[in-house]
């Protein structure tokens, strides 16, 4: 037994180090990786992992959240063709990666097989260009699109088409005025909470339309554990609370083509971090001050995140507990080519018809589902402008952040809207005088009555 006074004299085990404990690094963080027990482990990104995992398992632990809520929810298939929406910031940035990542491994998988039974799924990458509405200082945007386009060319085959596409693109093709009509349209909304959340409905449909246009049946988000978060409470605070649960899950398929959203179980503390390990080239556009709701309350949630690094996903959990809506799922494959343990993952996972709600009406501006208090009685439809219809058809917080409050305004605000919103008011206009027309059938009279 070696002895443990400081005033001994003997040299023995004076240099003997305890074999248990690797030698430490001058920049590890004093710890050993909890997974693999041998290397030190990366700290200081502040996540609630941080200082547990050696670079190696970071990494392979945030890859594994993704595989995870990818193969749960059915979110890529080997017949799927899906869009990776970039922006330039660290997490599209890592669900591009991540997403890359899975195609070359199917890729390799497709090649070593001798029946090449499962095809590989095609990725495309798209940029939406907001110079149109935004400010950006001079020459930031053309070498924001170079990082873009040098960033896409780099990955390794299979080739991923890249679309860099103005967001003034949400009106038809034919329309020459389309940027005219978009910049009066933002200008409408007083709001400046409005004019974000207005922005971030045509980004929507801008991602729609690229995805119609280029045959895509998938599009994948970055948001992240930490931007769910602040929706959580911006959405709160705005009134939406009815349809908050709609943008929380995995999978939203509302839209044409479905939202999918792989990494919601990921930190943005952990994707900086996994940015930082592996060089990934990340950009920020400078937008100036943020002085919306949306804004302050991201700025909230980080000061409680560099409090308590579990104050996001506790946030995240508790509003996680709302009951999904009926779209909140990838439909169900039939398709015969579908591999078979594929079909079976998303029967397993996938939320029951029973055990979700449904809402038949959406507002046809933000496309929220509709309490029932909101929806109006269709039987006044005929006596209305068209712009009235829109507006009665909107949910309450379009109504008061967005939407102008006198008639002339709100025909103005109708007239510069982008034709597929037009459309889909249409569309539901029509849906509702038919529905109502069903209701009433019993008490109309045939031709032939008198």
């Amino acid at each position: 037994m070696a002895c443990n006074g400081d005033g001994c004299q003997s040299t023995c085990y004076k240099d003997e180090q305890p074999s248990s404990k690797p030698t430490q690094s001058p920049n590890s963080s004093n710890s050993i990786c909890i997974k693999c027990k041998l290397n030190d482990a990366v700290s200081g990104y502040g996540g609630v992992d941080d200082g547990r995992f050696c670079a190696d398992c970071f990494r392979s632990n945030l890859f594994g959240k993704f595989r995870l809520a990818v193969t749960s929810n059915a979110m890529i298939t080997p017949t799927d063709k899906v869009l990776v929406a970039f922006s330039g910031g660290p997490s599209s940035r890592v669900a591009l990666q991540f997403v890359h990542d899975m195609q070359e491994r199917a890729q390799k998988n497709f090649d070593a097989s001798r029946d090449r039974s499962l095809p590989v799924f095609g990725v495309g990458v798209v940029f939406i260009d907001e110079s149109a509405i935004l400010s950006f200082p001079s020459g930031e945007m053309e070498e924001a699109i170079e990082v873009i386009s040098s960033v896409v060319s780099r990955l390794a085959p299979p080739m991923k088409e890249l679309h860099i596409v103005p967001i003034e693109n949400v009106y038809s093709s034919d329309s020459s005025d389309g940027k005219e009509r978009l910049i009066k349209l933002v200008g409408s909304v007083s709001d400046p909470t409005g004019r974000e959340d207005m922005l971030l409905y045509l980004r929507m449909l801008a991602l729609q339309k690229v995805a119609s246009e280029f045959g895509y049946n998938k599009i994948v988000l970055g948001s992240c554990v930490s931007r769910i978060a602040s929706h959580v409470i911006s959405a709160t605070v705005k009134g939406q609370g009815y349809s908050l649960p709609a943008d929380i899950q995995y999978v939203d398929a509302r839209w044409e083509i479905p939202v999918v959203l792989p990494l919601r179980d990921c930190f943005a503390q952990e994707i900086n971090m996994f940015c930082h390990l592996d060089g990934l080239k990340t950009f920020r556009l400078s937008t100036g001050p943020c002085s919306s709701i949306n804004g302050l309350v991201s700025s909230f949630v980080a000061l409680l995140q560099e409090e308590n690094p579990s104050r996001e996903s506790t946030i995240v959990r508790t509003a996680g507990k709302l009951i999904p809506f009926q779209f909140n799922r990838i439909p169900e494959i039939v398709d015969g080519k579908v591999p078979l343990a594929t079909r079976r993952r998303q029967k397993r996972y996938n939320l029951k018809p029973n055990d979700s709600v449904s809402s038949e009406s959406f507002c046809l501006l933000c496309n929220s589902p509709l309490d029932k208090s909101e929806i109006v009685d269709a039987s006044n439809v005929n006596n209305s402008r068209s712009s009235d219809i829109f507006y009665n058809a909107c949910c309450s917080s379009c109504h008061f952040q967005i939407l102008p409050s006198d008639s002339m305004s709100m025909e103005q605000f109708y007239m510069d809207l982008p034709q597929s919103v037009v459309a889909r008011a249409k569309q539901t206009n029509n849906g509702n005088l038919s529905m109502l027309r069903e209701q009433i059938q019993d008490c109309l009279l045939s031709d032939c009555e008198d």
